[in-house]
């Protein structure tokens, strides 16, 4: 087996998704974004538009190569802005090793902000299994710091939502998705910001995809 690539990804920070907080985990089925996706491109959904900033596309399982998208900064007007904007997929015969990451962004939809000082999803396959992490730093939801426990899939109530914190999930061929802040308001917007994908579907990151 090939070792593990280290790389570094230009940090991150997510911001601002804001409203009344419910402070107690709340249990939801959160909605996993569509990996599939083109860089920077816009496409209707049910929401209306779907936009994704700095993705890489997937890189197929098997594959020896590498897809990487990065910037300074991006934004989507009136809901969300970062900096440092980063994501890399990078494959072997044996290994696939995805990371997204975002600093200094701040969201805001339906009157909540949220904004964290980086963000930053990693996932990695290789034969037998795939693991997932992420890496949140000052978290807060309208200016109110929000404890991050490193637990997978811990939920914050929003004001007709919620918040998944290090959103873990394993695709039925065991593929690992790793969402670092996955913001979800009935109706008007599904924000995901640092997301990565390792294993037999391929690898992909991207740094947001948001609905709305």
């Amino acid at each position: 087996m090939r070792h593990a690539v280290s790389y570094g990804s230009g940090l991150l920070a997510v911001a601002a998704v804001a409203a009344i907080l419910l402070v107690s985990p709340v249990a939801v089925e959160a909605q996993l974004p569509d990996l599939s996706g083109a860089t920077s491109t816009i496409t209707g959904t049910l929401l209306g538009t779907t936009t994704v900033l700095n993705g890489t596309g997937t890189l197929v399982a098997g594959t020896s190569d590498a897809l990487q998208s990065s910037d300074l900064a991006g934004s989507i007007p009136s809901l969300l802005m970062g900096e440092a904007l980063h994501a890399v997929t990078i494959g072997y015969p044996d290994q696939i090793d995805s990371e997204a990451s975002l600093a200094a962004l701040a969201l805001n939809v339906a009157g909540m902000s949220i904004g964290a000082d980086a963000v930053m999803a990693r996932a990695l396959a290789v034969v037998g299994g795939a693991v997932g992490t992420s890496n949140i730093t000052n978290l807060s939801i309208n200016g109110v710091p929000i404890p991050v426990t490193g637990d997978p899939n811990q939920t914050v109530g929003l004001l007709g939502g919620v918040l998944v914190i290090n959103e873990q999930q394993v695709l039925s061929d065991g593929t690992m998705v790793v969402n670092a802040l996955h913001a979800i308001v009935s109706g008007v917007a599904d924000v995901v910001v640092a997301s990565a994908m390792a294993g037999l579907s391929g690898g992909n990151a991207q740094a947001v995809q948001a609905s709305y």
